[in-house]
């Protein structure tokens, strides 16, 4: 190959590079259209934080082992107190054989939509930090932490991840082994996107992002104000 050839690979090689990362920065996500009629940020946001919201409407299809592990994976890089990392999780498929004794854990309410998720997840925390055993004052905030991670990433994925609290915490830390230095946190419906039909007739006309508190009435400069409780 001669020089001229070369000189003319090396600006089509930089063409081609600048044209790729155009495209890339053209494709910038964007708020969903339909969640755009529920939300709107008052400042610059990336507009995942928008796009996520809880859904209860899912398909009862099945959940891949690939996609939880992914969710698991996400959850792993939250940031914790001492890098201590105390959230744990339990988890099952809808073809589990443990998959009733998950469900059975849930309320009536939230059994009505769940029946229809592929996969059920339970949210655990340690107490105690591992370098001393002394009590983490923060487990459960860092617990929550990588909880934040498994819904963002769960809606990069196109999953419903619903966050719920109506199951009985006792009896999950009885039949599930959980240790008595372990706190249970949360449970997690997660499946794919489904028909609005799908759900109890009650629960139709709630089934839309919700709307969040103006920042002024949970934030201030300085000390606590009235505004804010």
């Amino acid at each position: 190959m001669n020089k001229l050839n070369l000189f003319l690979a090396a600006v089509l090689g930089s063409i081609t590079g600048f044209l790729v990362a155009k495209k890339s920065v053209c494709k910038q996500p964007q708020v969903n259209k339909l969640i755009a009629q529920y939300r709107t940020a008052e400042h610059p946001i990336d507009p995942l934080f928008i796009n996520r919201w809880s859904p209860r409407a899912m398909s009862g299809q099945t959940v891949s082992k690939s996609e939880i592990n992914s969710l698991l994976e996400a959850m792993r890089w939250a940031p914790s107190s001492y890098n201590e990392q105390p959230w744990r999780v339990l988890y099952v498929f809808k073809d589990s054989p443990e998959w009733q004794t998950f469900f059975d854990l849930l309320v009536p309410f939230n059994q009505e939509w769940v029946k229809n998720a592929g996969a059920l997840m339970l949210l655990i925390s340690k107490n105690n930090f591992t370098h001393n055993n002394t009590y983490s004052i923060s487990h459960s905030f860092d617990a929550g932490a990588a909880s934040q991670n498994l819904a963002l990433q769960g809606d990069l994925l196109g999953l419903v991840v619903h966050g719920m609290a109506g199951f009985d915490y006792q009896k999950a830390k009885e039949i599930l082994n959980i240790p008595q230095d372990y706190t249970v946190e949360a449970m997690y419906a997660i499946g794919k996107p489904g028909e609005i039909t799908r759900l109890p007739e009650a629960l139709r006309t709630t089934e839309h992002p919700s709307d969040r508190k103006k920042i002024e009435q949970f934030a201030t400069e300085g000390k606590f104000i009235e505004a804010i409780k």
